[in-house]
């Protein structure tokens, strides 16, 4: 390949040209506003000033304890400062942060700690002991090579002080204790390339085990402030933290609130209620969240809302593709929400369903029938297109003709970690592929149709029906089963598991088994991968012995969606 030409031979050099990273922007939000607020959670509020000087402490107590270049520190955290902190602590250091997903079993913890190699593990006090079991299992299997990361234990002044105290007498170090090793003046350093990692997260398993996704400096630093621009956030934006930080990185918005010198108010846990009060009370203008999430606001008991909002409040979701209904309900109440979609391996949402204008005109349900659409390609990402899979040709723009969503540019993940055979699946002609079904409309706007590979997805998360399929088939009465998603009221789809029984079972109790089938799974996988909704009968087969999963998505359809519990 010869090389481009150009009208000049300038060379770089340290005065024109540095490596892109989001860490810069911490910098300059302590700079630009000091004392505005960056961290509230509870009755702890920390200004920009504090948020700098806290995550240079962390970056240097790690890099006193050799934890830098080459280096994984894994957060095992829910919404609250510190992991807010280590999305930049953590590379300050030179290391790379794995923010691990809180809802996963200790075995599925100890294969991401296992398999990056984690130096560090720093645990919120609720979620010690999945930590300490999913360590346990590691040395369990790795004998006398074991060797025990530091283990950071984060105090929560909204929770109960006894699991803390629990977790200190392990040997384990308090957060607040480790950050006053640290040097609040440490003169970090930004990295030489751009192109190394600074995140890690790993996909929902749906293969056979998780895959590691890894993240560079340049992709978060594009993708931050394309998520500021796509979204319209302005300086100083109040962010309520509903989404959880461990999901890409928040989605970029941990390092895009940085760029703005906006306001992060943290949420433990996330109730309807807690997310009206935050409105009311706390100036929030910004929110991101699953449709899961949506529906919860929509369906809330009037004794759980503050309404009329005191201001047009920005939604954005992602996840699984909204029901038209849902995004016309959240306007209605005054909510304006923005539709996008991506993957873990896209560094979140990657695609928007740009509002246009002349949209505000049409009726109600076409608006909405418009905006549940997954639109056009992020401003840092280069590519989107949608083709057919075996000749990589783009189908045709009539809104019919499937295929499947493909990425490319500097939105498109480094790769998997230790993982060359699915690196090669995944870029193979030179694209990303997300496994995605989808068609192009004439406007240009893309829409997915269908997953591939029976993806579940359930509040956000990713489900594996193989694996949920591995547990049921472990049943002593099952002789056969098959998993597919079904729609539900509450998580936007569940797991459910169509079950052929063996000979002798007494199966003219279903309601019990089916029980009995959802407690032996809550045993073995995480809590939401469960089957919340059990049918028994044979299964259908093709000719070859294979079962047919597009009748059982059928039936599931028709029996409906799993009813969110009045209790």
């Amino acid at each position: 390949m010869t090389a481009e030409r150009d009208i000049d031979d300038l060379p770089r050099n340290d005065a024109n040209y540095t490596a892109l990273t989001p860490l810069w922007f911490l910098e300059r939000a302590a700079l630009a506003h000091p004392g505005r607020a960056s961290v509230v959670h509870g009755s702890v509020r920390y200004t920009w000033a504090d948020t700098y000087r806290r995550c240079r402490r962390l970056a240097s107590a790690l890099a006193r304890r050799s934890v830098g270049h080459g280096s994984t520190v894994a957060v095992i955290a829910p919404n609250i400062p510190a992991i807010y902190e280590a999305q930049f602590g953590v590379p300050m250091a030179g290391a790379v942060v794995n923010c691990v997903n809180i809802r996963l079993n200790a075995p599925t913890v100890a294969f991401l700690l296992e398999h990056s190699s984690a130096e560090v593990v720093m645990v919120d006090q609720e979620f010690f002991s999945l930590a300490v079991d999913s360590l346990r299992i590691i040395a369990d299997q790795k004998k006398g090579s074991f060797k025990q990361p530091l283990v950071i234990v984060i105090g929560d002044h909204t929770c109960d002080p006894s699991a803390l105290q629990d977790a200190l007498r392990t040997g384990a170090i308090e957060y607040e204790k480790f950050l006053e090793t640290g040097d609040p003046e440490f003169a970090w350093k930004p990295p030489q390339d751009e192109w190394k990692s600074i995140a890690l997260g790993y996909t929902s398993g749906t293969t056979s085990n998780p895959k590691g996704v890894v993240l560079n400096h340049r992709g978060a630093y594009l993708m931050s402030l394309s998520g500021a621009l796509v979204w319209k956030m302005n300086d100083g934006a109040v962010y309520l933290w509903t989404l959880p930080m461990f999901h890409c990185n928040g989605w970029c918005y941990t390092w895009t609130l940085a760029a703005i010198c906006g306001t992060s108010i943290c949420l433990r846990q996330v109730t309807a209620k807690a997310i009206f009060s935050a409105i009311a009370n706390q100036g929030v203008t910004h929110f991101c969240g699953a449709p899961v999430v949506l529906n919860t606001i929509i369906n809330a008991p009037p004794s759980d809302t503050i309404l009329p909002l005191p201001r047009v409040v920005d939604v954005m979701t992602a996840g699984a593709a909204p029901p038209p209904s849902v995004l016309a309900s959240m306007s209605k109440l005054g909510f304006r929400v923005a539709h996008t979609y991506g993957l873990s391996e896209t560094y979140g949402p990657s695609t928007v369903c740009a509002w246009k204008p002349e949209w505000d005109i049409l009726p109600d349900d076409e608006r909405a029938r418009l905006h549940a659409r997954q639109g056009i390609r992020y401003v840092g990402l280069e590519g989107l297109d949608v083709v057919d899979p075996k000749t990589m040709a783009p189908v045709p723009a009539d809104g019919s003709t499937l295929g499947e969503i493909v990425m490319r540019g500097n939105a498109v993940m480094k790769g998997y970690l230790k993982n060359p055979k699915a690196n090669a699946e995944a870029f193979e002609n030179g694209w990303f592929h997300s496994g995605d079904l989808g068609v192009r409309h004439p406007d240009g706007y893309i829409e997915v149709k269908d997953r591939a590979k029976d993806i579940i997805i359930s509040g956000g998360e990713n489900i594996s029906s193989l694996e949920v399929e591995k547990a049921v088939y472990m049943h002593p009465a099952v002789l056969e089963a098959s998993v597919v998603a079904r729609a539900d009221e509450q998580w936007g789809e569940s797991p459910c598991a169509f079950v052929t029984l063996k000979n002798g079972v007494d199966g003219s109790n279903e309601a019990a088994l089916a029980g009995n089938i959802m407690r032996f799974c809550r045993e073995r996988l995480p809590g939401y991968w469960v089957p919340k909704s059990v049918v028994f009968g044979p299964l259908p087969k093709t000719a070859t012995g294979k079962i047919k999963k597009h009748e059982l998505r059928a039936k599931a359809k028709e029996l409906g969606p799993v009813r969110k519990s009045r209790m």
